[in-house]
This record gives C-alpha cells, structure tokens and sequence, in this order.
C-alpha cells in the first residue's frame, strides 16, 4: 500500500458520501449556513472590529473576504465510522472505546466486497450468507482485512426511500465476521442493521427485545467499527485485494467520526473501468 499512495499510476476510488443541507436521505440533516465571499469579509471586518481595529468590508481587496460555512450536523451524517463507545459502555466487560481512540491500524487495510444486492429489502444478513459470498470468491478472510456489504443501496442516495430499501446485517454475521479478525465493516446502505421500520415493526409483532438493533448491539459482546452510507463499490475492478484507508476524524469521546474512504488501485484507470464493466480482473 505504501507504494500506492504516492505512485502517479494509481486510481482512487472515493467510496463516500458527502454532507448535504437538508438531504431527505437523513432523519438528522446537516443544516448548512453557507456565506459568499462579500458576506466573509463582512464578518471578518465585524470580528477586527470587536478586537478594536478598525476595519470595514470594503477594505478588502475586490471587498471580498473568505468564504466559509456554519454547520449544524451530528457524526452518524454522511459517511461515517462508528465506535465501539455507540453500540453500548462496555465491550466483553472492557471499556469501549470511543472515536478517537480507534487505532489507525484498524482503518487501513485490504477490503474484501461481499455483494447482498439479490437480497430482499429488510431481510437479514447471516453468518450463513457471508460464508457463501466468501465461498463465491473463493476467498478465506484474513486478520485487518475490511469487509464491505454491499446492497446497492447507495443508488437511492437523496431520495427518502433511502432509508428503508436495504438489508442489514445479523447479529450472528456480525460476530462471524469480527471472530475472524475484521475490526471494520462497511455498508452502502443507511445503517448497519435492517431498517428502522422493519425492526420497530418485528419488535411490536414478535415482543422480542433482540430484534432491536441486533448487529449494532453485537458490538457489546465483540470489539468492531462499521462504516455506514459508503458508496460506489460497483467502481470497484474487483472484489478482493483492495487496498483501503478510512481514517476518522477524532471528537473527543464521540460515538462516531466522519470518514472519507478511498481505494488505491494500480493502473491510470482505462483498465479499472473495462474491469469494472465485466472484463478481464472483475
């Protein structure tokens, strides 16, 4: 990977979504307060003028300052990693860690795509499925590989449907997944479990308090970090060998970090894309 990360030759694939003002994609929007460059330097020259300078907008050269944005936004918006601190105190009776203190060597690695998009909306993820994905690759997984789920629900990004037309993963293929090794999982789909609806409406049916959140709340029993609201893993050339950074960003004792995740392939990208498109190296 070292390699990758400053040859020319190499493609990255941003595998992320962004934040977006009032997207009806989140329950929780990020609200964003953007100002132009006049309005900048209107508020440079205010905050001067509170130091005691005297300074008025149109001093700046054109009267035109910096532009920047207020935001209003919680970590679990946009593409983002969750700690081990949001899924419950305690991991196997240890502290669990919160954002910043995840260490970066869970966030580099090689990332296995384990295609769910024949799955059914609100259907569930098991151990069982992820071991015939990985058998369909031929593919044995490793200690600090990342697993990605792929549903595809990515392609409804921005729509509110977003929120509901995707499966989730088990309990049970969460902890088969960590028992080999995999501290970070990733999903293109809104969250990690099944949809909101789907459990709130399983658990009204059935009074069983396991059908609420179940793979979020495995983390209490095995240490993990996921991934949610990742996208464009259908770029991707293959499904094996992706070399894969996803560093969040610290909040002191956050729950969860935004994160931008990026592949790093080799080649100028004529390849990936013929690859991608079903030839050779898909």
């Amino acid at each position: 990977m070292c390699g990758l990360v400053t040859a020319d030759e190499t493609t990255l694939i941003d595998l992320s979504i962004g934040l977006e003002d009032g997207v009806p994609s989140e329950p929780t929007p990020p609200s964003i307060d953007a100002f132009d460059h006049e309005a900048g330097a209107e508020r440079l020259a205010e905050t001067l003028r509170d130091q005691g300078y005297d300074v008025d907008a149109e001093d700046f050269p054109d009267g035109m300052g910096l532009a920047w944005e207020d935001l209003a936004v919680i970590p679990h918006a946009g593409t983002h990693l969750d700690a081990p601190w949001h899924y419950g105190p305690e991991v196997d009776g240890e502290p669990a860690k919160t954002i910043e203190e995840i260490p970066l060597e869970w966030c580099r690695g090689n990332a296995v795509v384990l295609d769910f998009r024949w799955m059914d909306p609100g259907s569930e993820i098991s151990a069982a499925d992820l071991e015939d994905a990985l058998a369909d690759l031929d593919h044995d997984l490793s200690p600090g590989e990342i697993v990605l789920i792929q549903t595809g629900a990515d392609e409804l990004w921005g729509q509110p449907e977003y929120l509901t037309e995707f499966p989730g993963m088990s309990a049970g293929g969460t902890k088969f997944l960590v028992e080999r090794g995999i501290k970070v999982i990733g999903t293109d789909a809104y969250g990690f479990d099944k949809p909101f609806a789907t459990m709130g409406e399983n658990y009204v049916d059935s009074g069983d308090e396991d059908e609420l959140w179940p793979a979020h709340l495995a983390g209490r029993e095995v240490e993990y970090c996921q991934i949610e609201k990742m996208a464009n893993l259908d770029e991707l050339p293959r499904k094996t060998d992706i070399p894969l950074v996803a560093f969040p960003i610290k909040i002191e004792n956050g729950s969860a970090g935004w994160v931008r995740p990026v592949a790093m392939l080799e080649g100028d990208g004529t390849d990936l894309i013929d690859a991608a498109n079903g030839g050779e190296g898909a």
